[in-house]
């Protein structure tokens, strides 16, 4: 995801673990009551100053668990759920979710506030087992400079994609192993339809496009648009990737370009939204729940934009003027409902696998 961008170096700044390298008490029954732990994907992120805040002001010691991208982070939570790792699990997101609620990952949390959060993003049907904090939308990004040399004008659409002037351009991620990955095959299935969709990508297969396993590889080695990407020689000028990923490009590049390099084709969205919850047999449920409050708190949903280039999903929240100067706005990607994704995921992704990767 774009956030990987930074996490390594902000995760040995902060002192944050990950789960190989950290151990943790809080499912054993002998949890510390002054420690709370975060069970997360390796794009979590948030500012020194805020976690210490929060830990000041709440009197716990948080830990931060990161524990690979967040398919597989899901997977080994739910796996792990008897004795879970920590005490509040962030990073399950829309086209995941109904993998974590069947399997009773979560248990009952109302944050407070919890009417301030866009009603778009609530789900459960009032159950509250999770908790909306962030919302992104999985799109095309592309490298401007690529396209201007060409004097080719970048694609804006899905239909665009499996043109002949974008043949051997476009990078995605697995959409078996890859959160964006999934999100950009379930964007084309809202798109083109239950039956639509195969055909779809028959036509971009046949267009080349190529699929890597991950973000990280996409983005920063295939994608010529990419501060990493150019480092890598990537030849891609086309990579699926957020809505927020240009102002990354700006904000950790010396000097600041006045443009982001790269730009976001709006018409191949998709709406990702992630949840936080408390786990189930959590070590210590008080800390947890102080935990959530804090994630779904003002501070909290500040800092996000431009530690994990995320939007906050609380009504009236400020961003920064980087992120909305150089991040585009979505006016109307494609969405889903949990349940269709839920019904839908695993058969779509066999198939998926079967028509794109053989």
């Amino acid at each position: 995801m774009t956030r990987n961008v930074v996490v390594t170096a902000v995760a040995v700044g902060l002192g944050l673990c990950t789960l190989s390298a950290c151990g943790s008490d809080s499912g054993s029954g002998k949890a510390d009551s002054k420690k709370v732990t975060l069970v997360t994907h390796d794009s979590f992120n948030v500012s020194k100053d805020v976690l210490k805040d929060f830990e000041k002001r709440s009197g716990y010691r948080v830990t931060v668990l990161k524990d690979g991208d967040a398919g597989a982070a899901v997977n080994k939570a739910i796996l792990s759920k008897d004795n879970p790792q920590g005490d509040v699990f962030f990073g399950v997101d829309n086209t995941l979710l109904s993998r974590a609620l069947d399997n009773g990952l979560f248990q009952p949390y109302e944050v407070k506030g919890a009417d301030g959060i866009d009603a778009r993003y609530r789900v459960d049907g009032g159950k509250h087992r999770v908790t909306p904090v962030d919302s992104g939308d999985i799109c095309v990004n592309y490298d401007k400079k690529y396209f201007a040399d060409k004097k080719l004008a970048p694609p804006k659409s899905f239909d665009d994609l499996v043109k002949p002037a974008y043949r051997n351009l476009l990078v995605t991620e697995n959409a078996s192993t890859s959160s964006p990955g999934l999100g950009f095959l379930l964007g084309t299935a809202a798109q083109y339809g239950d039956k639509g969709w195969e055909g779809y990508w028959k036509k971009l297969k046949a267009n080349g496009v190529k699929v890597v396993d991950g973000w990280e590889q996409a983005y920063n080695e295939e994608f010529s648009g990419s501060a990493g990407g150019k480092k890598a020689k990537g030849d891609r000028p086309l990579v699926v990737s957020y809505a927020s990923s240009p102002p990354v490009e700006v904000l950790y590049a010396k000097p600041q370009p006045e443009e982001a390099p790269t730009g976001v084709a709006t018409g191949t969205c998709f709406r990702q939204v992630e949840y936080a919850g408390l786990l189930g047999n959590a070590g210590n449920p008080k800390g947890g729940k102080a935990l959530l409050d804090f994630l779904a708190g003002k501070e909290f949903q500040e800092d996000m934009p431009l530690q994990m280039f995320v939007n906050p999903v609380v009504k009236g929240t400020k961003l920064p003027a980087l992120f909305t100067e150089h991040g585009v706005t979505v006016d109307a990607p494609q969405t889903m409902d949990p349940k269709k994704i839920a019904d839908n995921r695993e058969p779509w992704i066999k198939s998926w696998t079967s028509l794109v990767l053989k």
